[in-house]
């Protein structure tokens, strides 16, 4: 794994060139800032296994965290995670905060007026976590009786706007994070979390004695990307350059078969 992971970074390395080089003569506030400082800030909440998760050592890992060591790699610089809940992860962002956001980040045309996107590097949908059978078994939205379904989704996600658009008469609350979701499904609170499809199915592997079921498919298909700040085409086209190699030589694909396909990891949760 350690031989990959030199090898992947010696690739990236070659993709985007030297990071001093591709800055000079530039108008790159971003990207001369990561390299004046020597570390790639990166906003994640750690809470959204298994893109960013807290280990039980209080290490922040997952799908993303991989990618973003391997970015941070390329550029020659250090890593620093900042973890902030969800929805100040893009004011954070917009504030100078951190240089990048990776979270689960849907790639959204609203988003993307007041940020850049690099991606997708992986593609998910909306889904359903509940204990109700007939909440499971729909196929379509306009199945749910919304008058009495009772639904939590992460505050200020794309899971709290699909919500508010398509069942606009649902009891709805808006939560912290997932786990306070999955909690008032346990203790009867609420009827379904909408979430994306692999963290609804994690929740199931993470509490397998609270009989929590979801949809056979997602409802809908959304692409999770980087968000950026805009206006540093340098920066942009490293991250974009990067991301690129990435895919090209089967990294993304490998690390997706680690965090989505194998569970093995989720013995290093608490």
């Amino acid at each position: 794994m350690k031989k990959t992971a030199i090898l992947t970074t010696l690739v990236l390395t070659l993709v985007i060139g030297s990071p001093l080089a591709a800055i000079a003569g530039s108008d790159a506030p971003v990207a001369t800032r990561i390299i004046e400082s020597g570390k790639l800030r990166v906003g994640m909440t750690g809470t959204q296994p298994p893109y960013t998760v807290v280990s039980k050592t209080g290490e922040i890992i997952g799908y993303e965290v991989d990618i973003a060591n391997l970015l941070a790699g390329a550029m020659q610089v250090d890593l620093e995670i900042v973890q902030k809940p969800f929805a100040e992860l893009l004011p954070a962002l917009k504030k100078g905060e951190v240089d990048v956001v990776m979270s689960g980040m849907t790639m959204t045309p609203r988003r993307n007026l007041e940020v850049a996107f690099v991606g997708p590097y992986q593609v998910s949908g909306k889904s359903m976590l509940t204990k109700s059978d007939s909440i499971s078994s729909i196929v379509n939205a306009d199945e749910l009786d919304q008058s009495k379904a009772r639904i939590v989704a992460l505050k200020d996600s794309t899971s709290q706007d699909f919500v508010k658009r398509v069942w606009p008469d649902a009891q709805f609350t808006a939560v912290e994070d997932y786990e306070a979701g999955v909690a008032k499904l346990i203790d009867g609170t609420a009827d379904a979390l909408v979430a994306d499809y692999p963290i609804c199915a994690l929740s199931i592997l993470q509490h397998p004695e609270a009989d929590l079921v979801t949809l056979d498919r997602p409802l809908t298909l959304e692409p999770i990307g980087i968000a950026i700040p805009p206006g540093d085409a340098v920066f942009l086209n490293m991250v974009e350059n990067s991301l690129g190699a990435l895919s090209l030589i089967g990294v993304l694909d490998a690390l997706e078969e680690k965090w989505f396909d194998n569970g093995g990891w989720l013995i290093n949760l608490p």
